[in-house]
């Protein structure tokens, strides 16, 4: 894994109102997840496979809900539970409809890794229409990102799509639960060139929760697979293996910015949560 570079902020993302949210020292990760993923790869045969998406909406927890692995199928795997306190499911909501409009929101987030994002204007018109719930905001958006997981920037394109759209067939409590995941496209380039070193499809899914202390995330990452109307799909070519560094990286990259974001989100939200997206 490479060290991540800091990503200043421009001299008019300075002047925004919540530039005082750009930290350069990251909140404390998670210790209880990091020991987990420190201890390497989680047995396979534990590993929830993208067809069973249902599963995420039991209540309780499974018996690995933070680890990675390379999957028998050359996938890769990721779970974590990230702790949101003093969060709400309408906060979590705002969040991934907020950070989508300007550069610097993204940037706050993970300020060591995330580079910049941009959506269409039609989606862009979409999360501000007043008139669109705010659970409904984020579906159907593609995000075009440039993020550093740990292996350099990378192209990230992301569809997100409802959760009927992924596979889930259970109905959804939206009062205390949400949502939020979609299927994309990383695409890794030289650094040097800039041509591209190939590329990586995943499916991605949060479900954010409840608890009596705030929220949670059942976060899952499938490497190697898309979702293809309704149905995830493995489109690895014949006889390929995820290499294990990949789904490693992004679950401690995965911890890092979630406990982060939970470390401001209820101030931010507080702030701004009730102006025009």
């Amino acid at each position: 894994m490479k060290e991540k570079q800091l990503i200043p902020m421009t001299q008019e993302e300075q002047k925004k109102p919540y530039a005082k949210y750009y930290k350069t020292q990251l909140a404390q990760p998670n210790m209880e997840q990091i020991e987990q993923l420190n201890k390497g790869p989680m047995n396979p045969r534990k590993a929830l496979y993208p067809e069973n998406m249902d599963e995420l909406l039991k209540m309780g927890y499974m018996e690995v809900e933070t680890g990675y692995c390379i999957l028998e199928n050359g996938a890769g795997y990721v779970a974590t539970n990230n702790k949101f306190p003093g969060c709400t499911i309408e906060m979590i909501q705002w969040w991934y409809a907020w950070h989508t409009l300007e550069g610097l929101r993204y940037k706050i987030w993970n300020p060591y890794g995330h580079q910049t994002i941009a959506i269409s204007d039609e989606h862009r018109e979409k999360i501000k229409n007043p008139n669109i719930p705010l659970e409904e905001k984020s579906q159907g958006v593609i995000h075009f990102e440039v993020e550093d997981i740990g292996a350099g920037p990378q192209d990230v394109v992301i569809h997100f799509l409802t959760h009927r759209e992924l596979g889930i067939t259970k109905a959804l409590d939206t009062s205390k639960s949400t949502i939020i995941g979609g299927y994309g496209i990383i695409e890794s380039r030289d650094n040097n060139y800039g041509k591209s070193q190939g590329k990586m499809p995943v499916i991605m899914i949060h479900n954010f929760r409840e608890t009596e202390y705030g929220v949670e995330s059942r976060t899952r990452f499938w490497l190697g697979y898309r979702i293809n109307k309704g149905i995830p799909m493995l489109v690895l070519p014949k006889d390929v293996v995820i290499p294990v560094e990949a789904p490693m990286g992004l679950a401690f990259n995965n911890v890092q910015e979630f406990s982060h974001l939970s470390s401001f989100l209820p101030d931010i939200y507080k702030e701004f949560g009730n102006l025009p997206l």
